[in-house]
């Protein structure tokens, strides 16, 4: 069923990060060592797969220690969040950052899974490609969005491509692609404007592509979703299915009615959400308008980074305001630090910017037309949006709608266990 390649890179690229994926133009202190070779490598064969291992450098945790410990906190009035990241809070993991946690132990944990570099579009992108023991495993592409990264997955890419010793069953293994997206973690960060969702779809597809992928499921949430949905529509010759833990519809085209067939439930579930977010979404206006402006605090202040991506894990996860009943203080921290090391807070938070150019009036782009691959929409209670089952299947060939009893926009990360079983359930039929 499947054309796979044996992956296999031209020697152990061992990339030393300095200032993040290596750029052309880069003077920040700590360098990039091995970043030459691997520069001369992409030229001479730019589709080779090279192996890729994080290795941050003692120079850049040195300056990231000396920038927490002389962090100048703000003054606050209010509590419980109301005015944005609490005070209090940042003050801790701030202090907890400083003194106690452990990068390599961190470093050494996401370098247990299998990456690789490859040069697609003039762009290095760096990739997880977790291979299941089972050979006839289908592979999976599974796209992060803002403010996360291939960190979400850490818990999923285990049961996924190594059911069995999950206590699952061996026909619903994966061969999992995770990439990092362009302007995020260990990927290029792109050099010129334009780079929005539909050309990150193209991007990805080439990749599957280039792993001699011919059929291939994706998965996505935030920006994962809106890139998924891309590839599903462009790609759909090699795509056999699209599930969607964050799924985006707008009312039928032409419908004298939009909300025929909508019941009271999926009405005041869609208000709910949407009062919830009412004062949520300045973040999508600075990112969407004045990006570059945003940046230089973020690329600057350690702490000011994580209170910016922390806030919206607060905010969009179904914590009932107690953050850490979902996560660590390391999984929080080692997402924000894939956006320190890299240097990619401001080329990250320009897609927005991207795609609020391309799409007109709106901020997200969508295909111009109907998903018509298998469609499934994971809905997990505290997600941003969650629209009538009625306006989804105007947009996609839904085939399986699960409505999740506890979760909210970082399903991969927050549920792991129900986001793998729907998962599962999904392409179960699709094989």
């Amino acid at each position: 069923m499947l054309n796979r390649r044996t992956v296999v890179g031209i020697g152990w690229i061992l990339v030393t990060l300095g200032c993040g994926t290596p750029q052309p133009s880069s003077t920040d202190a700590g360098g990039v060592t091995g970043a030459e070779d691997a520069a001369e490598e992409a030229l001479v064969d730019p589709t080779a797969i090279r192996p890729f291992e994080i290795a941050v450098s003692d120079e850049v945790l040195a300056d990231l220690a000396t920038r927490l410990a002389r962090t100048r906190f703000p003054d606050q009035v209010g509590t419980d969040w109301v005015y944005g990241t609490d005070v209090d809070y940042l003050r801790e993991l701030v202090t907890y950052w400083r003194d106690e946690y452990d990068w390599r132990e961190q470093e050494r944990q996401l370098n247990q899974f299998d990456h690789f570099k490859t040069r697609i579009d003039d762009l290095d992108i760096h990739f997880i490609h977790q291979r299941s023991p089972e050979a006839d495993a289908l592979p999976l592409l599974i796209l992060h969005g803002w403010p996360g990264s291939i960190v979400e997955f850490m818990k999923v890419i285990g049961p996924l491509t190594d059911p069995v010793a999950h206590g699952g069953r061996a026909e619903d293994a994966f061969h999992l692609v995770a990439p990092s997206l362009p302007g995020y973690g260990f990927s290029d960060r792109p050099r010129e404007p334009g780079m929005g969702p539909e050309q990150i779809a193209d991007i990805n597809a080439q990749l599957m592509a280039r792993l001699e992928y011919d059929r291939y499921g994706t998965q996505g949430g935030d920006w994962g979703a809106v890139i998924s949905r891309w590839i599903a529509y462009k790609d759909a010759e090699h795509v056999a299915g699209l599930h969607l833990n964050f799924v985006m519809a707008s009312p039928p085209a032409g419908a004298e009615n939009p909300m025929e067939g909508v019941t009271p439930e999926e009405l005041q579930r869609m208000q709910e959400r949407q009062a919830s977010l009412a004062d949520a979404t300045g973040y999508t206006q600075i990112q969407g308008t004045k990006p570059q402006t945003l940046g230089y605090g973020l690329n600057d202040s350690p702490a000011g980074l994580a209170a910016w991506i922390v806030e919206k894990f607060h905010a969009w996860c179904d914590c009932q305001g107690d953050l850490e009943s979902i996560f660590t203080k390391d999984e929080l921290l080692t997402n924000v630090m894939l956006y320190w090391v890299t240097q990619t807070a401001t080329s990250a938070a320009r897609l927005y910017y991207e795609s609020r150019r391309q799409a007109g009036a709106g901020l997200l782009t969508a295909p111009p037309g109907r998903v018509e691959v298998p469609t499934a929409g994971a809905l997990f209670p505290y997600e941003l949006t969650i629209p009538p089952r009625r306006w989804a299947e105007a947009h996609y060939n839904i085939t399986r709608w699960t409505q999740m009893p506890r979760g909210g926009h970082f399903a991969a990360f927050e549920q792991p266990e129900l986001l793998v079983e729907d998962v599962r359930a999904f392409y179960r039929d699709l094989r």
